[in-house]
Parts: C-alpha cells; structure tokens; sequence
C-alpha cells in the first residue's frame, strides 16, 4: 500500500484543508436548514391556535390540553410545553404584525428568538439583534449581554473617527461598520477604577470576551507589541488583524478623558505599522483609541490633521441601572430559568 512522499505532504495538507472545510460548511448549512424548519413548525402551530381560538372561542385551557396531546404523540420531541406554546402563540401574534422581520426570524435559533422577542418591542431594534445575531453568530449568553449593554441605542450614537477623510468609500463604510461608539466591558467584573496596565491585563485575562464584543473578524496578535525605530522602540498596548477589513488594528487603552495628544501618538504608531508590518496586499492599518470618556468636537478636531485612520471610542466597566429599578430587573439566573423551562 502506498504512502504519502514528503515532497507531497503539503498537497495533501491543503486537500485535507480542503474536505474538512467542505463537511463543516454541510453541517452549518444542515443544522441551518434544520433550523429553518424548526422556526416554520413553530409559525404554523402559532397561527393555527391563534386562528382556532378565535373561530372556536377557546379559551387558555387548550393551551394545556394541546401540550399533553402533543407530548403524548412525540415523546421524542420537545418544545411543547405550555409555556412554550403560549410563547409560540406569542410569537406568531407579533411578527404577524412586522411582516419585514418575518423571513429574519429564521434566521436564529428558537432561544435567540425568545430573548429578543421578550426584551426588545421596538420593531427597528429586533432588526438590529436579528440580523447582528445571524450575521455574526452570537450564542444567546453574547445575544443577552449585548442587550443588557444597549448595542442598538449605542449603534445609533454619531462615531469619531477620521476614515471618509483618508480611506477609499467601500474600505471607510466597512470600518465605519466594524467600530463601535462605546464597548462594554462589563464582562471584567470590575468595581472600581484601575490603572490602564491593569485595564489592559484583565482584558488579556478575559481576550475571548473582549474578542466578542470587538466584533466579528477580529484576530488577536499581540498585547505590549513592540516596534522599533532606529535605536527607539515603543510598545502598543494591543494588536489585531481583521481577516475582512484586511489590515492591522492597533488600539490603545486610556483610562481617562480623551486627549488631543493620543490621536497624533497613534497617528505615529500607524506610520510605524504601514511601515514594517503591513504586509503588500494589506489594507492601511487602523487605530483605535479606547478611552473612558471623550468631547465628540475634541475629537473631530484632533483627527482633522492626522493622514491615518483613527477611530475613538469609549468603553462602559459598569451596568448603568437607575438606582430606582435596582432590585427590580430580571438576573441572568432568571433568563435561564426561563430558557431552560422552554426546552422541557
């Protein structure tokens, strides 16, 4: 029986690369069909309660006697609790109503529908965690944490940032698209304020986190990365490269108030970059400063002059809850309760 000569080892690497890459994307489009469908049996049994209820002038108790009924002939299967048919019930009766969000739904899993159906009424926000959840792939925790940290009202406040200025429009629009106004950081558990080595080190401590809520195409290099000029070396607190965006992304970390002075630094450090780091098919790289609070006209003069693509954003280390409703909200412990009742 033959075997695989060295000189060819690489060409089977790249075709095992190739069928592995092949399966994955048959099992993500199987379990996204099976999806699908599982989303279009959950539509037709809400209509059809909701259309016998009417007609027949049943009342909640058929809600219960359907869930024995159901349960009794596919024991197999789950999902038709009571309380997940009335949220099936639920379901069907307000996307009834939002007919553009209706082929989005089934998009995402059933839990995903759930939390944003349950916490978000405005028909603009759904859109918004719809399509950010199938786009991006957010598991419920992250679709939950990003709800709690307001992404939609955070998405709707004006960014800073220099790129239609110094990028090409297609490349601007993308980056646009990639940069937050304000980041959460809430993951970090944190109750006071700390120096920024120590900001910097609790997010090294929880990168998977810190990679999430970045966003989607984020790949970590390196933290305190150093460059060097001459005899000089300087450090940059993180670096990324951005598999879509292709190009470099360095952000540092302020714990306080922006300064005009951060921009002109990271405007060096990019020269540096696009120097000796970009490799030739790379887009220019781009900065990020990340800070605790920022003026937005401070920062829109700061960046006027600065020939690099510079985004400031702010970061939140705290819930911000009214001191009347603490207590009141639903805890994380609830959500799962909840979740956890639905697939019984």
């Amino acid at each position: 029986m033959g075997t695989i000569q060295p000189a060819s080892d690489r060409a089977y690497q790249d075709f095992l690369q190739a069928i592995k890459s092949q399966v994955v994307q048959s099992r993500i489009g199987a379990a996204r069909a099976v999806n699908r469908s599982l989303i279009g049996l959950y539509w037709s049994l809400g209509q059809l309660i909701v259309e016998r209820q009417a007609a027949l002038g049943w009342g909640k108790a058929v809600v219960e006697r359907l869930s024995a009924g159901l349960k009794a002939e596919f024991p197999e299967m789950r999902g038709f609790s009571p309380q997940n048919l009335w949220l099936i019930r639920q379901f069907y009766t307000e996307y009834q109503q939002m007919p553009n969000l209706q082929q989005l739904v089934g998009e995402i899993p059933w839990g995903h529908n759930i939390l944003i159906m349950q916490r978000i009424k405005d028909e603009t926000a759904r859109r918004y965690y719809l399509e950010a959840t199938a786009r991006l792939g957010w598991t419920r925790n992250v679709l939950l944490n990003q709800i709690k940290a307001g992404a939609y009202e955070v998405s709707l406040q004006d960014k800073s940032h220099n790129f239609a200025a110094v990028l090409p429009e297609y490349l601007a629009e993308q980056a646009e698209e990639t940069l937050k106004s304000q980041y959460s950081l809430e993951f970090l558990g944190l109750t006071q304020a700390i120096h920024e080595r120590d900001l910097e080190r609790s997010l090294i401590a929880r990168l998977k986190d810190f990679m999430i809520e970045l966003g989607y195409g984020f790949c970590f290099i390196g933290s305190q990365y150093r460059l060097t000029l001459g005899e000089n070396e300087y450090f940059l607190d993180l670096l990324f490269y951005h598999r879509f965006l292709k190009c470099l992304v360095a952000i540092e970390l302020k714990t306080g108030r922006f300064r005009p002075e951060y921009a002109g630094k990271m405007d060096f450090y990019l020269e540096v970059l696009n120097d000796q780091e970009r490799a030739p098919d790379d887009n220019p790289a781009i900065g990020i400063i990340l800070c605790a609070e920022k003026d937005r006209l401070e920062v829109e003069f700061s960046l006027k002059s600065k020939a690099n693509p510079i985004g400031v954003a702010t970061y939140q280390l705290y819930p911000q809850v009214p001191e009347e409703y603490e207590g009141m909200l639903p805890t994380d412990e609830d959500w799962q309760r909840l979740l956890d009742a639905i697939d019984s």
